[in-house]
């Protein structure tokens, strides 16, 4: 028996913002005041920000609940500090993570005199028992020099939830097989546009997939970049 696969579309010009004079934040999912019941997390992911900072600035956030953070620059570097007042600097080609608990503070810094930074923050549940402080781990280095694959991103302490990524050429195709059955797929456009699915998305769209084994993607237009997790 064929099991039919379900999805959910997140369009980038129907995300929630919070914007300040030095901070704007586009998310996909429910954040701090806005809250849709159409936008309710996607398993164990429940944070999916696109946030620019103004150059010489900073933001400090909080959770409610243990979550690991994967902290990914897009456009310039930013400079995290973490619950435990350590420091790090990531620029481009670069993630980090680390897990943050509730009591904690975090802080986004753009350490830039002039330029504007742009990065993606990505929030997975995290799993509370045995464990305290602020657990941080290194800063792994990834390269879309190589075009039309995916790459290796991130992998989730648990190794329950992973992230890829790839940049293609127009026209080029390329999959991902999921390697949990139970897992579900969401997919994040960041430069570009993609057809995934037989669905078009367009720079900083989202798609959520579940029952499925295999998602099929092709690149519309060139050097477009392609987010896939599995949660």
């Amino acid at each position: 028996m064929m099991t039919q696969t379900e999805a959910q579309m997140y369009l980038s010009d129907q995300r929630g913002c919070t914007q300040s004079a030095d901070y704007r934040s586009f998310h996909t999912f429910n954040f701090g005041a806005y809250q849709q019941e159409s936008r309710q997390p996607f398993g164990a992911l429940t944070v999916f920000n696109d946030d620019t900072l103004l150059a010489g600035k900073s933001h400090t956030l909080a959770v409610d609940e243990p979550t690991e953070i994967i902290l990914i620059p897009v456009v310039g570097g930013i400079e995290l500090v973490d619950g435990l007042g350590e420091s790090v600097f990531l620029g481009a080609g670069e993630v980090f993570q680390f897990t943050v608990y509730p009591g904690q503070a975090y802080q986004f810094a753009n350490p830039f005199d002039s330029e504007a930074v742009n990065y993606l923050q990505i929030g997975i549940r995290a799993a509370a028992a045995g464990l305290e402080g602020s657990a941080s781990f290194p800063i792994t280095a990834f390269s879309l020099e190589s075009r039309n694959r995916l790459v290796a991103l991130f992998c989730s302490s648990d190794r329950h939830s992973l992230g890829v990524i790839g940049k293609y050429g127009g026209r080029q195709k390329g999959g991902y097989r999921l390697r949990c059955p139970q897992n579900r797929a969401f997919v994040f456009v960041i430069e570009g546009a993609f057809e995934v699915e037989d669905r078009l998305l367009h720079a900083r769209d989202g798609l959520a997939l579940w029952n499925l084994d295999e998602l099929e993607f092709e690149a519309l237009s060139t050097d477009a970049i392609i987010l896939v997790m599995e949660a």
